[in-house]
């Protein structure tokens, strides 16, 4: 628009060609560079001298550009890029390419005058330096700006049904109370609790005084003092049972202070201590420890309740919340519940009798035959863990979570079997969980779970339902709907999730090789950490993100793994040849390209990690 006060951009440019590689861009340097010659007249004949000397390297879109630059000069400049112009016009003359050859005869005879004479070399610096129009930037929205912003009416630039005009603006501005939100009464604290934070110093009274060992060893007769203390300055206001929630609140934390600090001795006394405090609560009988208990008895109410849960079946889903005092906290919600962050813990469920993997390739090359072992006595491994469905903000206090757990789904050996974990944060029951009408893509189909009829408040329930993805990653999208409510919700399997292990010889393993070569193979080479070259490592995190199953080898630095897609039966051998510098290569063969794509960049994610 200005080139006469932008002479020093076009230096600047000028200078750029001998680092810029992007064809693209060396073509639109030097086209500037000719269309404003005139403004840098020492530049540009050495800009051609230079691209004279690499003509032949360059690509077919800057040699274009380099016989209009030598053009434009040779009109201008002729005295000195008289000889550049023709060694730049003999080089295309010869070139491979038949549009380069046609523009340099096109060139020559237009701006080299002949002695025939052409009637066109006399207008041939109108031609090359014709003035040209300054582009003008206007919005493709131009005449759209009567309608909202980002409504269909202003994408189509036509009135849409349903489209509301924007309103005129007001003459007199409107009461700025409007704009005024309420605070939802779940966000307010209450008095005692501010006053109580307010008063709370930063140290405790006990720790600022005495040392760890005299606020470990403190008497019971100094806490209720202190808790007496903290009850009248509460204010007469109170009800008894919030001072006395206040006192187990005060000994808790000073529990929790003393336990960090007390040798291990003490600790065994403790714990001791605790067992019978808390068996003389569970018998009803009344404790004069009240304030030391509280916090020992719901630790012991956790770690009982951890033991309960290994020893229990598989078949056993539903387990109920371990006491009434932790309903009342699941009440209380903050605006720091709207994100977790700490992931959500995976329950213990007891694992049938069944022989590990390792085991199964060491028994396997006892055997005086090829067949393998049954692939239903292996167990599963673990992979991706629990993964969250639904927000209990999100579900009104309905927490769902799942899991991909690996066991074949009975209703259908080609469908991939789902945990859904069902549990009730809020205050009333749950009633009539099920899967609503689902719409899923093309050849995902599900099988849903029983209907819960009804989950109580704190309860967790778990149930199972069976997924067809159909060798694809694509998300299952469906209705969880309750009695009173619809949540919409979407799971979407890795890669890893859609096979299951197969069990095989080595050469067994070879002759499948052999077969599935060329197109569907896949090859990436990768370093390992210094963390992930012991056997144990890479055959855990490979099948931890893949459920293939191990095959036996002849050699320690090259481990083979082997599955087939569950809805197909295509067949999926991964191998991994490692060095012990490092280096290692990845292979996957398989029928589906896109599985063995997606599986070779998971399982590289996974062992450079």
């Amino acid at each position: 628009m200005q080139p006469a006060q932008h002479g020093e951009i076009i230096k600047h440019l000028a200078k750029l060609t001998d680092n810029i590689q992007v064809p693209m861009a060396r073509a639109s340097i030097l086209w500037l560079i000719g269309e404003y010659c005139e403004h840098v007249p020492r530049i540009a004949p050495d800009v051609l001298r230079k691209m004279a000397k690499s003509f032949t390297a360059e690509e077919d879109i800057v040699k274009l550009q380099v016989i209009n630059l030598a053009a434009k000069l040779y009109l201008t400049n002729s005295k000195q890029t008289k000889l550049l112009t023709q060694y730049v016009l003999s080089l295309a003359k010869y070139d491979q390419n038949y549009d380069i050859r046609d523009r340099a005869r096109f060139t020559r005879q237009l701006i080299v005058p002949s002695e025939q004479g052409g009637a066109l070399s006399r207008h041939a610096k109108k031609l090359f330096l014709a003035p040209k129009p300054a582009p003008v930037l206007e919005s493709s929205f131009k005449d759209r700006d009567h309608f909202q912003l980002g409504s269909l009416s202003h994408l189509l630039n036509a009135k849409a049904t349903g489209y509301q005009e924007l309103p005129d603006w007001p003459e007199e501005a409107p009461d700025p109370s409007v704009r005024n939100v309420e605070v939802p009464e779940w966000t307010k604290c209450s008095n005692r609790e501010k006053r109580k934070e307010k008063e709370k110093p930063f140290y405790s009274d006990s720790e600022g005084e005495s040392g760890p060992t005299e606020s470990a060893d403190s008497d019971p007769g100094s806490e209720s003092e202190s808790d007496s203390k903290s009850s009248s300055e509460s204010g007469s206001g109170e009800s008894s049972s919030e001072s006395d929630n206040e006192d187990q609140e005060e000994d808790e934390e000073k529990g929790r202070s003393s336990e960090s600090e007390q040798s291990e001795e003490e600790g065994k006394k403790k714990m001791k201590k605790r067992k019978k405090v808390s068996e003389g609560q569970g018998e009803g009988s009344s404790s004069d420890e009240g304030s030391d208990s509280s916090s020992s008895s719901s630790e012991s109410e956790m770690t009982s309740e951890t033991e309960e849960e290994q020893v229990e079946p598989a078949s056993w889903r539903k387990r109920t919340p371990p006491s009434s005092k932790s309903a009342p906290a699941a009440k209380e919600i903050s605006l720091l519940d709207l994100e977790d962050f700490t992931p959500p813990s995976v329950q213990p469920v007891s694992p049938p009798m069944v022989v590990s993997t390792s085991l199964a390739t060491d028994l396997e090359g006892l055997t005086l035959t090829d067949s393998s072992l049954v692939p239903s006595l292996l167990s599963p491994v673990l992979g991706v863990g629990r993964q969250e469905l639904l927000h209990r903000v999100a579900g009104e206090g309905l927490a769902v979570d799942y899991t991909f757990s690996r066991q074949p789904f009975s209703g259908d050996p080609h469908m991939v079997s789902v945990h859904i974990h069902f549990s009730n944060s809020s205050d009333t029951p749950i009633k009539g969980l099920h899967v609503g009408t689902p719409k899923l893509p093309a050849g995902i189909s599900i099988q849903e779970f029983p209907e819960i009829e009804s989950l109580a408040p704190g309860e967790s329930a778990t149930a199972i339902m069976g997924i067809n993805f159909c060798d694809s990653t694509q998300a299952a999208n469906f209705q969880l709907c309750t009695q009173t409510r619809q949540f919409y919700v979407s799971i979407q399997p890795p890669v890893g999730e859609l096979m299951a292990p197969v069990f095989m010889s080595e050469n067994e393993f070879k002759k499948e090789q052999g077969k599935l070569t060329g197109m569907n193979e896949i090859t990436e080479k990768l370093t390992l950490p210094d963390t992930c070259r012991s056997d144990h490592v890479v055959v855990q995190k490979v099948t931890a993100t893949a459920n293939l199953g191990r095959v036996p080898c002849g050699t320690s630095d090259e481990y083979r793994f082997a599955g087939r897609t569950l809805t197909s039966g295509s067949l999926v051998l991964l191998t991994l040849d490692a060095q012990p510098t490092g280096a290692a290569q990845l292979t996957v063969n398989s029928e589906k390209m896109v599985i063995g794509t997606m599986l070779v960049k998971d399982v590289v994610q996974a062992l450079t990690q």
